[in-house]
């Protein structure tokens, strides 16, 4: 599989970042993200195969990702997305279409145009990063829950959609991940790091490496069977407290 190049949304920081560096010296990648600085030396730094750099907010922005990419992409990593919290009442009108521009149609669209490629192959690999407020819902972030769980009917119809041309779809939702949103002061505003946890049955957040290894076996051969899965990495949060 030395070959294959993957493509990761939304990989400047964080999650999308930590699965970047995970695959390095694995396959070709490629990240995305707002600022060519930051993108430049991340690769330089990890030696990462190339990058775009791109807002995804833009109209069209999937189809100007690819033309700039300008490579056949194996493996995608949809992992970009935006989380606003706010009663219902208070979110602003640009707040929702932003977050449905760029949690469920950037990956819808950037799938359309990665798939061609995988069907003429016949291997692919497709994974969306959920999150656990689309399985379960989320007060105070209701367009977050909203679009997040389309991902998910998107996942399961893709996947019967392309089952036969060797692809497989899967979608993880993780809980609350330790990254650089959890130590944001703005999210201090709203509840803290330690009442956090005490909603997390381990008592514990999940680590972006965790998300790398389950997207490394859902890339492997090991998981050729495994289609269509929404699979919660969330300490336990799925099931209540």
């Amino acid at each position: 599989m030395m070959n294959k190049n993957i493509l990761i949304t939304g990989s400047s920081q964080g999650i999308g970042l930590t699965i970047a560096k995970h695959f390095a010296n694995i396959f070709n990648v490629y990240i995305t993200g707002r600022h060519k600085e930051k993108l430049e030396k991340l690769c330089f730094e990890n030696g990462f195969k190339g990058y775009v750099a791109i807002d995804l907010f833009e109209e069209n922005a999937p189809q100007k990702l690819f033309e700039q990419l300008n490579v056949d992409i194996d493996i995608l990593v949809n992992n970009a997305g935006v989380y606003f919290y706010s009663p219902i009442e208070k979110m602003q009108h640009q707040d929702v279409i932003n977050s449905i521009r760029l949690n469920s149609l950037a990956p819808y669209e950037l799938i359309k145009y990665a798939i061609p490629h995988m069907k003429k192959q016949q291997w692919g690999r497709i994974i969306n990063i959920g999150s656990i407020s689309g399985v379960m819902g989320e007060a105070n972030a209701s367009v977050y829950s909203m679009t997040k769980a389309s991902l998910i009917g998107l996942t399961k119809s893709l996947a019967l959609e392309v089952a036969q041309d060797n692809i497989t779809v899967n979608i993880i939702n993780p809980g609350w991940v330790d990254t650089e949103l959890i130590n944001n002061e703005n999210l201090e505003e709203d509840f803290s790091k330690e009442e956090i946890i005490e909603t997390i049955p381990q008592r514990r957040f999940v680590t972006p490496e965790e998300i790398a290894n389950t997207c490394e076996f859902l890339i492997s051969d090991k998981a050729n069977t495994i289609t269509g899965q929404s699979i919660n990495i969330c300490a336990g949060l799925s099931l209540g407290f």
